[in-house]
Parts: C-alpha cells; structure tokens; sequence
C-alpha cells in the first residue's frame, strides 16, 4: 500500500510544479501569437490573423529565405500594413508573421565617436561591433519647452560670413536651403570640422552612396570624424530606414546633450526625411494634400526638430542644421516653406553666386538668423546690418552696372556700394581648409566697414555717404 500511496503523492507533486512554471511565463511566451502575409504592393505588405500596435516590429519567415523584419504603419479592419526594413526579396503569399519584441530602445554610448552607423546603428566602416551599455528611445523624450535654457550665447562655426553675419547660437535650429549641386554638402563639411561643439552627429538622409563615402572621406576628413557620429541611410535604402536614421541621428544628438555636452547636429537632408514619410503615407492610402505631401509629412517634420534645443540650464545643448533641397531653387516649395516656419533661421545658397565663383555661395540677403540680436553685441548687429544694406544696393542695381546703362555720380549710395563690393565680396569667399574663428570673423568684418576718407582719416562707412570729401 506504500507504494501507491507514495507515487500519488509524487503525481501531485509534479502538477503543482508544472502549475508554478506555467504561472511564471509571460503571457506572450505562454501563445506564440502568428499571422500570415496576404499581399503585397510595392513595399508595403499587408498581414492577418494577429495584431500588433503602430510602431511595432514583425518578422516575416519564408521557407528557405532568411527573415525579413518589419514596421507596423497602419491598419484596416483585421488588416495590419506592414513596412519592410530591409530587402524583400523571397517573400511568397502566406508567409509566417510574427510579431517580435522590440521596445524601440538603441544602443548609444561614447564609443560611438569616430564611427559610421546604418539607420538601424549598425557599424557600416568594418571597424566590427560598437560596445556600448546606455540605451536611449529612438523616438525621443518630449521636453517641457518652459524648462528649455533660452538660446544667449553664440557657436563659432568657423565659417567668416556666417559668424559675422548669420550668427548662430547654442540650441538654435537653422535651416541651409539650397539646390542641388550649389555646396551644401562642402558647407556642412566646413562647419563639422571647424565648429568649437564638443560632439558633432552628421545625418546623410536618402543621399547617394558614392557621396556618403566622399563626405566622410573627403569633406569630414580624419580629424573631423574623431569627434563626430556619422549615421548614413542612402537613398537605395528603404524609406523606413530613411525615416530611422534621422530619428537615430536626433536620438544620438539628445544621448551627448543629456551628458552635458554642447553638440552640433547636422541633417542632411529634411527633405529626403519629408520624401521618406510621402513614400510610406500614400503606400498606405492617405491621400496627397500640397503637391503630392500627405499631411503627416508637415506633422512629422516639427516633431524631428523640436527635439534639437538646449536642455535645462547649465546643461548640454543641440545646435541644429537641417538642409533643405528646394527642387528647381524654388523657395516656395512645401517642404521649404513649412521648414522656414518651423526653423530658428535660414541659410539660403545662391547658384549665381557659385556659378561666378564665390564659395560659401551665401546669398546673405535672403538669408537671416532669428536669434542674433540674442547672441551678438550691438555694434556687431549694427555692422552685420550695414553689411547688407550696402550689399543690397549694389545687388540691386548690378544689372545697371553690369551693361555701363549706370552713370557714375548718379546716386552716391550706389557710387559707395560700387566701391565697396569687392571687400564685401571677399568677406563672403572662404576657402574649404581654412577656418576662421569668432573673433577673426567680427575683426574681419569691422575692418571691411572702414574707409579712408581724402584726409587720410579712417571713418565708418556708416556716415552718410553724402558727408564724405
């Protein structure tokens, strides 16, 4: 009688232990939760018999293919729309989808600086794997904008016209519009290795590959890239990876910030990021508003650089550059004009200017920076003024002088402007090696608005011409 007795006891023994593990799994470990891939239209791919939260990663498995990961974009119904991160191809109907863990969380730490990453940050210059401990959301925190340190002081770029002119502050965001082919990419380069920030993180966003490597190579050089970020997500990648990598490039920029550090934060470009989010909102059916833009474009785009600012008082900062590519050298286009709302100022390239031979090509009249008058002293902002007053009258009588219809006498304000436009030429000119600091700029600036009047005397232009013997 012993022994039944014992191997009951031993029964109920092994249930309860059952019992007690089954209780301990999570529920999504107890049902594996599975669906299936039912069609597919150009790069969106839609999915049934599970769901899964907006933003949510999926695997797709087909027999003898490798997985295929994908992002939750939208539902309809009992219908997930899926956007694929990677390659697509070998995907057939009815393939397994999964949902897997993903708590949108990236790897970030110092050991970032010097290196190339993907929009998924994985390492792209084959010096192996990034060890990194801190994690940081690739979404972002939301700041409360009243604990925001205002922008006071200035960041030396190392570009002459942009710091006497233009100047930039610490947790500004600006806005470098320009065509295609007119030096934005040599510009970017010239700040990213001139600038005082202590951290720089470069986005390239749906460019092409062979200006990825040329940028790093040739732009950013050795030294630049010892103390920058670069992530690159080419144009050949897919528009979700386009869209993470200027998420990942901000999340980076936020990790250097919260560590205290000044960074400088360069995208290029907000467009190819407007372009992305248009490419995956009408694969899933939302209809075009302005110019073939959904409007979740012009939602998305101030939650990107509402992100860049200042931190807290005493605390780091991101100072921001997006670029613009205006198609055509329209200003006007949506995506510009939507930029030029949203932005802190904006640096416009001129193609007249770098088709005469002048780089930075900065057309410095259609260009302004709001928070200077916050971030420069007084007798700068006056001569920064002067400046473009006296640029500006020749510009706008250049046609005139330029076929002799102008006769000298005529206006002694165009006389002066015709006189002074090649120094005012020359202070735009920078050569892509050399860097010109904060002060450099001002001295330069201030020697550029001085004149030697016929009694050998040095005056201020800013006297009225008239005045002068």
């Amino acid at each position: 009688m012993a022994q039944p007795e014992f191997g009951l006891r031993r029964w109920h023994q092994q249930i309860q232990d059952y019992q007690q593990r089954l209780m301990s799994l999570q529920p999504e470990a107890v049902m594996a939760v599975e669906g299936r891939l039912t069609r597919m239209v150009g790069m969106t791919l839609e999915a049934v018999g599970f769901q899964a939260p907006i933003g949510s990663r999926c695997e797709i498995q087909a027999r003898g293919q490798p997985p295929v990961e994908a992002e939750v974009v939208g539902f309809h119904d009992d219908v997930l729309y899926l956007m694929p991160t990677g390659d697509i191809r070998g995907l057939v109907p009815n393939a397994k989808v999964r949902p897997i863990q993903n708590d949108s969380l990236i790897p970030v730490g110092e050991a970032l600086l010097g290196r190339v990453v993907d929009g998924a940050g994985k390492p792209l210059d084959g010096k192996g794997a990034i060890k990194v401990k801190d994690r940081v959301p690739l979404h972002g925190q939301p700041v409360n904008p009243l604990s925001r340190a205002p922008v006071r002081q200035h960041l030396d770029v190392g570009v002459r016209a942009i710091n006497a002119l233009l100047s930039v502050g610490r947790g500004q965001r600006m806005g470098l519009f320009a065509g295609s082919g007119v030096g934005k990419s040599v510009l970017l380069g010239m700040m990213t290795r001139f600038t005082e920030a202590d951290v720089i993180v470069v986005g390239l966003i749906g460019e092409r590959g062979r200006e990825v490597k040329e940028f790093i190579e040739d732009i950013l050089g050795e030294q630049g890239l010892k103390r920058a970020v670069v992530v690159a997500s080419p144009a050949d990648h897919s528009p979700l990876m386009r869209l993470h990598g200027a998420m990942l490039a901000t999340s980076i920029a936020e990790y250097f910030r919260d560590q205290g550090k000044q960074v400088l934060l360069l995208m290029d470009s907000l467009t190819r990021y407007a372009q992305a989010q248009r490419e995956i909102a009408l694969a899933i059916g939302e209809p075009p508003a302005t110019k073939g833009y959904p409007p979740s474009v012009f939602s998305l785009l101030p939650q990107l650089v509402e992100r860049a600012g200042n931190a807290g008082e005493g605390q780091g900062g991101i100072t921001a550059i997006y670029t613009v590519l205006v198609e055509g050298d329209d200003q006007q286009d949506p995506v510009a004009d939507s930029a030029r709302a949203i932005l802190d100022g904006h640096i416009v390239l001129s193609r007249q200017l770098a088709e005469s031979g002048v780089y930075p090509a900065i057309d410095v009249e259609a260009s302004i920076s709001r928070v200077m008058p916050q971030v420069t002293s007084r007798e700068q902002l006056q001569q920064a003024q002067l400046f473009k007053q006296i640029y500006a009258t020749y510009r706008q009588n250049q046609d005139l002088i330029n076929i002799g219809a102008y006769s000298a006498g005529s206006d002694p304000q165009i006389d002066h402007a015709i006189e002074m436009y090649p120094k005012l030429r020359k202070l735009l000119k920078q050569d892509m090696h050399q860097a010109h600091d904060w002060q450099a700029s001002l001295s330069t600036l201030q020697q550029t608005l001085q004149t030697n009047t016929a009694g050998g005397q040095t005056g201020s232009i800013g006297q009225p011409v008239t005045a002068r013997k």
